[in-house]
């Protein structure tokens, strides 16, 4: 998957030096992986550039990982095999998060015509788990597995209610401010200080804890009065929040 416009928004420096114990050996292939998704299908020159390997390394890495099955390659151009899709998919960043956003965000996106999502922190960034495409998909596509800045709207808002001691970049002075704001509205905004033409709303998910296990987003035009879908967003955040608190003994569901 590409992230289009957004894509240098985020992209890792090259990796450490590799050594050849087992773990280096790792590095330089998911680094490859890693190259292979963001380009969506490239060719060796681009991909060892862009994992930070030796072209002879990446070559090597490539062929081992196209005899698995983790990458496909046609003609002189590699892509993310069926293996990694298969197991991607058994992947979840909380037991019940997809399960209970599934219905919330459908209607949602209904109602709204926007590009929506459910987002989680993975190493100080905001990744995409679920999403119905919208009206910005031409501007920026927003796909399961994609990784932006923890400044978005969907990343603020978690970062909002979090533990300290995340693992994100130095926090810019005005954050402490922001971030109380953001928990005493319990909404973040975004008016495109991440992609230019684009502006987003999130709510923070919870489960059974008082910190945000994810956050739900509405992406829509810049040009759009995007807070005037708060109100519907948060409905929506607290629909997938109920589902995902644990039930007790003798609770009966409501569908």
């Amino acid at each position: 998957m590409s992230l289009s416009n957004a894509e240098h928004l985020v992209r890792p420096g090259p990796p450490a030096a590799r050594t050849t114990d087992g773990r280096g050996v790792l590095e330089g292939a998911f680094s490859l992986l890693e190259a292979v998704e963001r380009a969506g299908g490239a060719g060796l020159t681009r991909l060892a550039s862009d994992s930070g390997l030796p072209k002879a390394t990446a070559h090597r890495l490539l062929g081992q990982l196209a005899e698995l099955g983790a990458i496909e390659r046609r003609g002189d151009r590699y892509r993310i095999g069926s293996r990694i899709f298969r197991l991607g998919h058994g992947w979840q960043a909380h037991p019940r998060l997809l399960g209970a956003a599934r219905g919330p965000v459908r209607r949602l996106a209904g109602a709204t015509g926007a590009t929506v999502s459910v987002n989680v922190l993975r190493e100080g960034r905001t990744m995409v788990v679920a999403a119905v495409p919208g009206e910005v998909d031409e501007i920026v596509p927003v796909r399961p597995g994609a990784l932006y800045p923890w400044s978005t709207a969907a990343g603020k808002v978690i970062v909002a209610g979090a533990r300290p001691g995340l693992p994100l970049d130095p926090l810019p002075p005005s954050w402490a401010a922001d971030a109380e704001t953001i928990r005493d509205r319990g909404v973040a905004f975004d008016h495109e200080e991440t992609v230019a033409g684009v502006s987003c709303v999130a709510v923070p998910l919870y489960g059974s804890g008082p910190s945000p296990t994810a956050s739900l987003s509405v992406v829509t035009d810049a040009s759009s009065p995007v807070a005037r879908l708060a109100d519907t967003v948060a409905q929506a955040g607290r629909a997938v929040s109920a589902a995902l608190r644990p039930r007790g003994p003798g609770v009966v569901r409501v569908s």
